[in-house]
């Protein structure tokens, strides 16, 4: 087709060559080249009809930012002079695009993601079963300050280019024009930032919290790595004027590392280890002494913009009285913003301690009730599924929430009116005496029996001030209950320990206080009499229980004390209500709590 082609054409520039000669020759050219033209005309139609056939043409190409970062899930489209949408697609994760079966003409692409300006390549002009590469990069929306033209300094302007600028040259240098017309290049110069490294002390002294001794010294080292990393290493160690000798006098100890870092789809990565070793403990047998080890790690991630997802958890390993046992407690969580007031969240979790991302940490945990029975150890299991929606409704969020428990060994505190008795701080049968004792605390931990439960949330919290946020909340479900009164032995009060169903209310206000910087959390939760465990314990004030608070000020008198100086009080249930106190066999008054009373209060210093 194509010989025929430049023959046809060919046969005609020689008569056109000649016009100068004669009028006619002319007239015969024109009418010989016309004729060509619709000789050629039908090859070309049916050319065309057999090209649409095979798919037409094709398009394809890369979208990437002003970095060179590949987008994935940019939507690509593709308009045609009339401004209708011919074709649509989306990147892939290594930000190419295809579209195929386009037919010829002039066509203009554009490309468009979350959070970037969108870019457009006009007058495209396709052929017919052709395959043309377009490679578009899109823009930040501070890249596009670089299209504004510069204005000249004023003569009362100060001689600060980094305020004439208006924004940062870390990562670009910016261009403008001196009075004198010479060329500017402001920038800043490259350097690599430097890791830094942040030190806290603590000392407190504490009353009532079970495993942790009278008094304890704290040391922390926070480290934020140049790649976004973070680092902390915590280290913890207690004495007790109070330890005996079935203790040997050793003191409580626990050792804590955290390492966080960025992860894929805009999330984040963390990994925490604890050990903790509490030698005040002393088993239903009388062996003192328990070692917990603990491997915590979870991702959080943005699976588009509306959609986050949080999957992790923990692997526990607990050994005492010659039994070990190992666990493991997975969690996951899924939220979805359908709307700008809206919130949908499903969470799954076993351990109440780690339930979500921001719960890995290096922090001070309690020490878990696990019991040796029979050469096994024992330890608190559950499973806790949730559905909840919130909204803002003005100022306020309201929420509601439905949750399905499962617990199977549930923990129990409780404590001693008067002392230790003698029959739980001495060597015992461990059936008769199911009891993890405290020494330094008085306190003790217990298993009671499993049970499920069906249970309702209704929260609704609103902000006093920008800083201070007040929350009520209402609760139904199950919890374990005390009959005990009449003296009988520990056992059977632990075995007499029976679900029943019950509701919990609570209000909290929470906030900083801007003038003096007081951080303040103030809580009083109720719950019915002779209940022994929270009412949805898996809730974020199952913990606040009865009348609660804590407290932290900083501290500032001129020079006289040092920076980052800071005091601490906390105290949990303070009135001591919800007590369910019965009689042992040997005539000691015991008790069983929701959350037994424990104030601590301590000084902690950063450098």
């Amino acid at each position: 087709m194509e010989n025929h082609l430049e023959k046809a054409i060919g046969a005609q520039r020689i008569p056109l060559q000649r016009t100068q000669g004669s009028q006619n020759e002319s007239g015969v050219a024109v009418l010989g080249l016309v004729a060509a033209l619709c000789f050629l005309a039908q090859p070309s139609r049916a050319a065309y009809a057999s090209s649409a056939e095979e798919g037409g043409a094709a398009l394809t190409g890369v979208v990437r930012d002003a970095q060179g970062v590949a987008q994935m899930g940019a939507l690509v489209q593709v308009v045609a002079a009339n401004a209708t949408t011919i074709a649509t697609a989306f990147t892939d994760q290594q930000g190419r695009y295809s579209i195929a079966g386009l037919l010829p003409g002039k066509y203009q692409v554009r490309a468009s993601a979350a959070l970037l300006v969108p870019a457009t390549r006009g007058n495209l002009q396709l052929q017919m079963g052709s395959r043309s590469v377009v490679d578009l990069t899109l823009a930040a929306l501070f890249d596009t300050a670089s299209w504004l033209p510069a204005s000249r300094r004023r003569a009362d302007e100060p001689q600060d280019s980094w305020k004439w600028t208006l924004r940062s040259t870390a990562n670009r240098p910016i261009l403008r024009f001196d009075d004198d017309g010479s060329l500017i290049v402001v920038g800043a110069p490259e350097s690599r930032a430097a890791a830094r490294v942040e030190a806290r002390g603590a000392v407190t002294g504490e009353a009532g919290e079970f495993g942790q001794d009278s008094v304890r010294s704290e040391l922390e080292l926070h480290e934020a790595f140049a790649n976004g990393a973070v680092g902390m290493v915590r280290t913890s160690v207690g004495s007790s004027p109070n330890s005996m000798a079935g203790a040997g006098g050793a003191p409580s100890m626990e050792i804590d590392a955290e390492y966080e870092r960025a992860a894929g789809y805009g999330g984040r990565s963390r990994t925490a280890v604890s050990y903790g070793s509490y030698a005040n403990l002393v088993g239903p047998d009388g062996t003192a002494g328990l070692q917990v080890l603990k491997l915590q790690s979870g991702q959080q991630m943005a699976l588009g913009e509306d959609v986050e997802l949080e999957v992790g958890g923990s692997v526990e390993g607990v050994r005492g009285g010659g039994s070990y046992a190992l666990a493991t407690h997975p969690f996951v969580r899924l939220t979805a913003h359908p709307g700008g007031s809206w919130r949908l969240q499903y969470r799954m979790a076993t351990d109440r301690a780690t339930q979500e991302f921001a719960d890995i940490s290096a922090r001070r945990q309690e020490a878990p009730a696990a019991l040796a029975q029979n050469g096994q150890m024992l330890l608190e299991q559950g499973r806790h599924q949730e559905i909840s929606a919130s909204r803002k409704a003005g100022r306020a969020v309201v929420e509601v929430a439905y949750y399905h428990d499962a617990m199977v060994n549930t923990e129990v505190a409780g404590g001693f009116e008067q002392g230790i008795s003698s029959s739980a701080a001495g060597p015992s049968d461990a059936e008769a005496n199911p009891l993890l004792v405290d020494q330094a605390s008085g306190g003790f931990r217990t298993l009671g029996s499993g049970y499920t439960s069906n249970g309702a949330r209704f929260t609704v919290s609103v902000p006093l001030a920008p800083d201070f946020w007040v929350a009520a909340e209402y609760a139904t479900g199950d919890a374990l209950a005390s009959e005990a009164g009449d003296a009988t032995s520990v056992a059977e009060a632990v075995s007499g320990l029976k679900a029943r169903s019950s509701q919990a209310a609570a209000v909290s206000v929470k906030g900083k206080l801007a003038r003096s910087g007081t951080s303040i959390r103030a809580s009083y939760r109720w719950q019915p009499d002779g209940t022994v465990t929270a009412v949805d314990p898996y809730g974020a004030m199952s913990d606040q229980a009865y009348l609660s608070c804590v407290v932290r000020q900083h501290l500032r008198w001129k020079d006289h004390l040092p920076q980052g100086l800071d005091a601490t009080i906390d105290v949990t249930n303070l009135l001591a209500q919800g007590y369910r106190p019965f009689i042992s066999a040997d005539g000691h008054t015991l008790y069983f709590a929701q959350a037994p009373r424990t104030i601590q209060a301590g000084l902690s210093f950063n450098f």
